[in-house]
């Protein structure tokens, strides 16, 4: 990417600027009314002309102003923009947000992506914490009747699974006893991606006692430590997308997209690093070639396994929303491992 001059990035970095808060095309004029640049209107036409050769910037009609090319937006993203913390405004309206879900994880992330979709106006997307380690951290049997009990199964990175059970027997205490000790003995502290139904044979091949008793409740334990290995991603906020200039009538499109779940888990997965933004075409998606893609990983107990993320068109206040999605993932990963530890 070629280097530019220190006026070309300032007008570069405003064009952006205004585009982005009106949504309208930039003229030399009206560029210089709205940021007080002391330089002439025809220097600035000129260099704004030389921005589009460049393919920084793009005029979509022959008398129209300047709009930015994905180009430009790349290059704004990565070297103009104001490395800003999150405003004391936006941060309170987090913290106040959120107070409600502390101490349960699930709860926690659906709150988070609720608040960022309508923070941002755009599309969230959010990912429960998961990865190769995690681990069985707790399972709990509550009986609710002579022969059921809810199961309920927290693994190591905050993830809640439950399910209701049913023994044949009566649910008695000798029961219970014979439960708890294989359950610590050979679930507690071990990956949830390691329980399986084969694993479960051989644990019935080496326990003393009537492993047919206890059957349905080791089905459970697989079945419920197999099911934390889903990402769980959830879509919010996309309505908010209908409401957006930039798509028209691509809107429904991009909707009938992002609710196809295999698609959009690729999308998220694929990210890079801690922060990953990904401008129109660099998605390789097609109808993600309008918008933008913010992810951001927040971690758990020191893992990185868990993502908060927005989707929404390529004039985005990426200067705004970007440090709100970093601040509040950063948020949602050090609350959990605080619920985790207490």
């Amino acid at each position: 990417m070629p280097e530019l001059s220190e006026r070309k990035k300032q007008i570069l970095a405003n064009v952006i600027d205004l585009y982005i808060k009106t949504g309208e095309p930039v003229g030399s004029k009206g560029l210089i009314a709205a940021t007080g640049m002391t330089c002439s209107s025809a220097t600035v036409r000129n260099e704004m002309n030389e921005l589009d050769s460049l393919g920084f910037l793009e005029q979509p009609h022959t008398s129209a102003g300047r709009i930015p090319s994905q180009k430009g937006y790349r290059y704004y993203v990565d070297n103009l923009m104001q490395d800003k913390s999150v405003d004391d405004l936006t941060k309170r309206l987090i913290d106040a947000g959120i107070s409600s879900a502390v101490g349960d994880p699930e709860k926690l992330i659906t709150r988070s992506r609720e608040l960022l979709a309508d923070l941002t106006k755009c599309a969230c997307v959010s990912t429960a914490p998961v990865g190769d380690a995690t681990l069985i951290r707790k399972i709990e049997l509550v009986p609710v009747g002579a022969h059921t009990a809810m199961m309920v199964l927290l693994t190591s990175n905050g993830i809640l699974k439950s399910r209701l059970c049913r023994l044949d027997s009566e649910m008695s205490v000798d029961v219970l006893e014979k439960f708890y000790n294989i359950v610590q003995n050979f679930f507690i502290g071990r990956p949830a991606g390691e329980i399986s139904p084969a694993s479960i044979q051989t644990i019935a091949a080496s326990v003393d006692c009537d492993y047919f008793t206890i059957l349905p409740l080791m089905a459970a334990v697989s079945e419920l430590a197999g099911s934390t290995n889903d990402s769980r991603l959830i879509l919010g906020g996309s309505s908010n997308l209908l409401s957006l200039k930039d798509y028209g009538d691509r809107a429904i499109s991009l909707l009938e997209f992002l609710n196809k779940k295999e698609p959009l888990n690729d999308v998220i997965n694929s990210s890079n690093g801690l922060l990953d933004v990904r401008i129109g075409t660099e998605n390789r998606y097609k109808q993600l070639e309008d918008s933008s893609v913010i992810v951001s990983k927040y971690s758990v107990n020191g893992d990185n396994t868990g993502t908060i993320s927005i989707i929404g068109p390529t004039r985005m206040d990426y200067e705004t929303i970007i440090p709100s999605v970093r601040y509040l993932s950063d948020l949602v990963g050090k609350l959990i491992t605080q619920a985790l530890e207490e």
